[in-house]
């Protein structure tokens, strides 16, 4: 079904700091099969402080990240997507672009990290928190057999991949 070298854009709806995250771990983690990006819906248009200082301490390339909005990747000179994955509830519930060649799409809702009101070591724990469970979601998805699976049973990994280590509540450090 899917050949070669595969583009995973991860939505959320401000593009600051979980779709960040799930970026820059892709494409570390991606093995060279991997490209991933990001965007929001309703972008804020910069990288979360503490998005960007959980990334440099991990050693993952932040050079190129930037808060964009999903229309980008509906333009026809986008890069062709195989993979979208959302990783807020908000924007899983919103209707996306139409995407060029229908690519596979799963849920992998987390809390925002954002969102967490503490002090600063609470909050860096918070984001290392979520890096640490999107790395395993991404972990196993880089893993999967893609080329072998058919569609429905690719579906069917990727969402279960979203359940992986999906948290009750809040994260809290």
């Amino acid at each position: 079904m899917f050949e070669g070298k595969y583009n995973v854009l991860f939505l959320c709806t401000g593009n600051s700091a979980r779709s960040i995250l799930a970026e820059a771990a892709l494409n570390r983690d991606g093995q060279g099969l991997f490209r991933g990006y990001s965007a929001g819906s309703h972008p804020t248009g910069k990288i979360h402080p503490f998005a960007l200082d959980t990334l440099k301490l991990g050693h993952y390339a932040t050079a190129d990240l930037r808060s964009k909005d999903w229309a980008e990747f509906a333009k026809p000179d986008a890069p062709q997507l195989d993979f979208v994955f959302t990783v807020c509830d908000q924007a899983a519930q919103e209707v996306c672009p139409v995407w060029p060649g229908q690519p596979m799409s799963a849920h992998w809702g987390l809390p925002d990290p954002a969102k967490f009101k503490g002090s600063d070591t609470e909050t860096r724990a918070v984001f290392s928190e979520t890096l640490r469970m999107l790395t395993n979601r991404i972990s196993i998805f880089v893993s999967l057999p893609i080329a072998s699976l058919n569609r429905l049973s690719l579906q069917k990994e990727l969402d279960q991949i979203g359940e992986t280590n999906r948290p009750t509540e809040d994260i809290r450090p």
